[in-house]
């Protein structure tokens, strides 16, 4: 068995988001997780919602660490990670009532960004819910000071990473058919956005 990866935001950080996801997602069945990372939320949500079948996803090179999880954990709503990249034209997989994404938007690059709202609008159910994790900016402005010292360590590291801002992935989600539904203020200055999909644009 491979060692388990551990990443202490997800430890940090769960039990709030499952907080949320106990309320909107108590009547859901099918979530997608885009980037499941370790696979530590994976196995700790699919615990706590046994309602849910929750299908991990990663790039190839991360799917040892969230088996690991997955076999220790012995979930059977937990599904195996399928191979996924947020920038492929195609995805493995359709037919969710919900999809699930923690700390990734700030880390890809816009253009990548662009293309995970194009894949979760091919994905995701008319009335389907997204669910998105992290730090967002608001009017252009931080909302903490440690959000603009993320920010700058972010950019430093890659230039086309980076908090974003709140109103330019709302419009990507519009784009998909996806109106806002709730915003949850979260611990260390994070937020949880909440879209619920009303539409399904035409295809051009």
């Amino acid at each position: 068995m491979s060692e388990k990866p551990y990443a202490e935001s997800s430890a940090q950080n769960r039990a709030p988001i499952q907080a949320v996801l106990e309320e909107v997602f108590a009547d859901r069945r099918r979530v997608l997780e885009i980037a499941s990372g370790t696979g530590q939320h994976a196995v700790y949500f699919g615990a706590a919602l046994p309602q849910l079948s929750w299908q991990t996803s990663e790039l190839p090179h991360n799917h040892a660490g969230i088996l690991a999880w997955l076999d220790e954990a012995r979930l059977a709503n937990v599904l195996p990670p399928v191979a996924l990249d947020v920038n492929d034209p195609v995805w493995p997989l359709s037919g969710f009532d919900a999809v699930f994404n923690a700390n990734t938007v700030h880390i890809v690059s816009w253009p990548a960004v662009e293309r995970m709202f194009a894949g979760i609008g091919r994905v995701l159910e008319l009335g389907g819910l997204l669910c998105l994790y992290g730090p967002f900016n608001y009017g252009g402005r931080y909302t903490a000071e440690s959000n603009a010292r993320f920010d700058a360590w972010l950019k430093n590291r890659d230039p086309a990473s980076g908090v974003r801002d709140f109103e330019a992935l709302n419009a990507l989600a519009e784009a998909q058919g996806l109106v806002l539904f709730k915003d949850f203020d979260m611990p260390s200055d994070n937020h949880t956005l909440v879209w619920r999909r009303e539409s399904v644009p035409a295809k051009p």
